[in-house]
């Protein structure tokens, strides 16, 4: 049986080709939002709006001409993959948007392979077809070539296409129409393609007469209903104040009663009294309920099968701060605080995983995605008034057959053509292997190398600085293979180290200028051990930042030519991260993030190194 006057839709793209602005788009269009003017409405994490990324997967609704569209906004990047992994079973049908200048790119095949296995039918839009250097015909060649690659079924192959501006908030099926409509500043309009997801996206199947089943994909929390599990109602039908069997997927069974039931209109959740197959709808009653649990009915209870999810490639230890500075600027300082607040990570972010959380230790394994999966963990939780200090990110390995297998990546380099010669050396050191090089006509490099994970710690931050900012490097995880001979140097950096505690001044950071880039200006607190600026050799040295000029009986202490300092490069914590060697930390805190040496004294550090 199908439910005609339901869609259920997932967005799925690379980072920044432009979902969450199509959203905005459609829910202004059918008036779901009252906020017209408001921009970038599914990004509801601080985080999400600065770094113009979706994080976490989030639903909304609409409804166009009596059909009801469920929309599940899924991240782009490859690190919050868990994300896409549980939401696209919510879907019966998804929206795979293309950068028009771009092509399809490393994510957009990662997300594309989990729709295509699941079955579900695709329809492409082409978007930004008003950026400069749009190719939308190459962009749809490329798609085309990926579905292909990814063993995509003869239907599935037939994909509708749909050309679309989502800043402008303009689609249509014909590019012609389009190019006119932008040219003559026509108003917002994108009901083609509302009209192509309720032509070609099948209503949900459902099985009315079955016993109520449903899987909990998401979490949704609210002050007085407590914890609600977020899911797509596969069979029967269920209602308010109606028992329900909540099976764990470790086999535990609960029975309780449903306390409350929403579903999404708009961006809200409204009560509602009773659901049926079909329809997304948040169930609160339970506790102790988790993703991938089942929800069914008591007397005849249906066990649907986990969701998988990928294992984690990158680990970091996540400790209690140590440093002189500690506890001065945090709210939660201790291992007790940031152990639960692990616990209370580990429940909606699956792709985690946390080890030490026994009693009495003070650091926590935690493993995920990617640097970028823990870096976000590491600022939201900064920025909740958390103190800690974490290590560098090393590569998971496995062992199978008696090998070791280390994760490798497919990396996506994008180069003007004058810095081909540093890209290709630097991925050659690091073990790339080139799969394929092409010039664009704007004669910029496009690159795709396999590469070790291991290899990827810190060439972001490279590449950058050697191509002058104007690289662009995308990664997706690939699978385990034989460990590669790789340049174990080529992350080798020295540091200029604090020798002292006290407050730097411009005498003694000029003396340390010169010798490399410093991190901190005048009048900053620092301690033995902390790490002010980066050495130009490959060797740490320490220094004295905070040392003054003295006064002598021929003239006074500020007599010399005024100190021209240059400024710091400021430390933000994906640079920190990516910077750090094997001996250093990041010391994590509400106010400032510093690197430092794990031994603080010099004296200790010798007698380590002997």
């Amino acid at each position: 049986m199908q439910r005609e006057n339901i869609r259920n839709i997932a967005i799925i793209a690379h980072v920044d080709h432009g979902k969450t602005t199509l959203v905005d788009a459609m829910l202004k269009q059918t008036h779901s939002v009252k906020d017209e003017g408001a921009n970038l409405i599914m990004d509801s994490m601080d985080l999400e709006r600065e770094r113009g990324i979706t994080i976490k997967a989030k639903n909304a609704s609409l409804v166009y001409n009596g059909t009801k569209i469920n929309i599940v906004d899924t991240p782009g990047h490859a690190d919050f993959g868990g994300e896409v992994e549980r939401t696209l079973k919510m879907a019966d049908g998804v929206l795979l948007l293309v950068d028009a200048k771009e092509g399809p790119m490393p994510q957009t095949k990662f997300v594309l392979k989990k729709a295509l296995e699941l079955g579900h039918k695709a329809i492409v839009v082409i978007n930004k077809v008003d950026k400069e250097g749009a190719d939308p015909e190459h962009a749809i060649n490329k798609t085309f070539d990926l579905f292909v690659k990814l063993h995509a079924t003869d239907q599935q192959l037939d994909f509708p296409i749909i050309y679309a501006s989502g800043v402008l908030g303009l689609a249509d099926t014909d590019l012609e129409n389009l190019k006119s409509s932008i040219l003559n500043h026509k108003s917002p309009d994108v009901s083609p393609l509302f009209e192509s997801v309720i032509e070609h996206i099948p209503s949900p199947a459902v099985e009315s007469d079955k016993p109520f089943a449903m899987q909990v994909l998401a979490l949704a929390y609210d002050n007085y209903k407590g914890r609600m599990g977020v899911g797509k109602i596969v069979s029967g039908k269920i209602s308010k104040a109606q028992n329900a069997l909540l099976v764990k997927t470790d086999g535990q069974k609960k029975t309780s009663k449903i306390t409350a039931l929403m579903m999404y209109e708009g961006l809200k959740q409204v009560d509602v009294e009773e659901a049926e197959a079909g329809d997304i709808v948040a169930a609160a009653g339970f506790d102790e309920i988790h993703i991938g649990d089942t929800l069914t009915d008591p007397q005849n209870p249906v066990v649907l099968p986990p969701v998988d999810i990928e294992p984690p490639t990158i680990k970091m230890t996540f400790g209690v701060n140590t440093s002189p500075f500690a506890g001065k600027e945090g709210k939660f300082v201790t291992s007790r605080q940031l152990r639960e607040r692990l616990i209370k990570e580990l429940e909606t972010n699956v792709a985690l995983q946390v080890e030490g959380l026994e009693q009495g230790s003070d650091s926590f394994l935690v493993s995920g995605r990617g640097e970028l999966h823990l870096a976000v963990l590491v600022e939201t939780m900064r920025r909740e008034g958390f103190e800690l200090q974490v290590s560098q990110p090393e590569v998971i390995y496995h062992e199978e057959n008696g090998q070791k297998l280390e994760p490798y990546e497919i990396a996506t380099i994008d180069i003007p053509s004058e810095y081909q010669g540093v890209m290709i050396e630097e991925l050659g050191k690091r073990g790339g292997e080139l799969q394929t090089m092409e010039t664009s006509a704007q004669g910029e490099m496009h690159a795709e190398y396999l590469i070790p994970t291991r290899g990827l710690i810190g060439l972001k931050n490279l590449l950058m600085t050697r191509a002058r900012g104007t690289a662009v490097l995308n990664n997706l995880f690939d699978s385990y293979k034989p460990m590669h001979e790789i340049d174990a140097h080529a992350n080798d950096h020295g540091s200029l180290i604090a020798s002292e505690a006290g407050i730097s001044n411009a005498y003694g950071l000029n003396n340390a200028q010169e010798r490399g880039t410093l991190f901190i200006g005048p009048a900053v607190e620092v301690y033995e051990g902390m790490v002010v600026g980066q050495n130009a050799l490959d060797t740490d040295l320490e220094l004295n930042v905070c040392k003054t000029k003295k006064l002598t009986n021929m003239r006074s202490s500020g007599s010399d030519d005024a100190i021209i300092l240059t400024p710091p490069k400021p430390v933000e914590l994906d640079f920190a991260l990516e910077y750090i060697g094997g001996d250093e930390l990041v010391e994590v805190t509400p106010k400032s993030i510093r690197i430092r040496k794990k031994i603080l004294s010099a004296v200790e550090r010798k007698r380590a190194k002997r």
